[in-house]
């Protein structure tokens, strides 16, 4: 009786480990079932972040939009990082000076009040240092609320150097640029809105 018992026992384990073994190689991968990622899979396609990989030229319709004499309007705000109300409480430092951006010359001696700002350049650099796709991402790299940017804006962040030197001029100054449509100047943590001048 225990051969017979021990004949089964050993019948079905040999059994059992067929079927594991058929089973492991009958059912090869299909195609619909998941592949492990690739390279490719990994690259981010959505443009929920900013995108600022490396300095870019500025495309054709940015020039046309940018290139110009700006009015410094109004005061928007100041960025959460730091309020410097104490020094522009109503911008009373900036509002009317003015700043010429052409393809071979940019002049900031227009911000007649803030004698660090006094940059004069012939074949300036201009370059995008980062476009970010939607308010949210904006919001989130630069701590910056913009009056009236909506969701879908897509905002480009542009210096401007100096081509002797490759730096940018000043450190503390730069431009957002909105849909290709509205210019912004931050200084500091400040933000001013910009109006280009018709020149005849």
């Amino acid at each position: 009786m225990k051969k017979i018992l021990l004949v089964c026992i050993m019948v079905m384990l040999i059994l059992a480990s067929a079927c594991g073994n058929v089973e492991m190689t009958s059912n090869p991968p299909t195609s619909s079932e998941p592949k492990p990622e690739t390279d490719e899979s990994i690259i981010q396609k959505n443009t929920s972040d900013c995108f600022n990989a490396e300095n870019i030229n500025l495309d054709s319709e940015t020039e046309k939009y940018f290139y110009g004499v700006w009015k410094v309007e109004k005061l928007l705000g100041f960025a959460n990082s730091w309020n410097d109300a104490s020094e522009y409480p109503t911008g009373q430092k900036f509002i009317g000076d003015e700043i010429i951006i052409k393809k071979d010359f940019f002049s900031s001696k227009g911000l007649k009040n803030y004698k660090k700002y006094q940059y004069e350049l012939k074949n300036p650099l201009y370059e995008i240092t980062a476009t970010c796709y939607n308010s949210t991402s904006f919001y989130r790299l630069y701590k910056i609320d913009i009056p009236d940017l909506n969701e879908n804006d897509v905002v480009k962040v542009i210096d401007i150097s100096d081509p002797s030197t490759n730096m940018h001029i000043p450190v503390s100054v730069g431009f957002f640029l909105v849909n290709n449509d509205r210019l912004i100047l931050i200084s500091e943590a400040t933000i001013f809105e910009l109006k280009k001048l018709l020149i005849k």
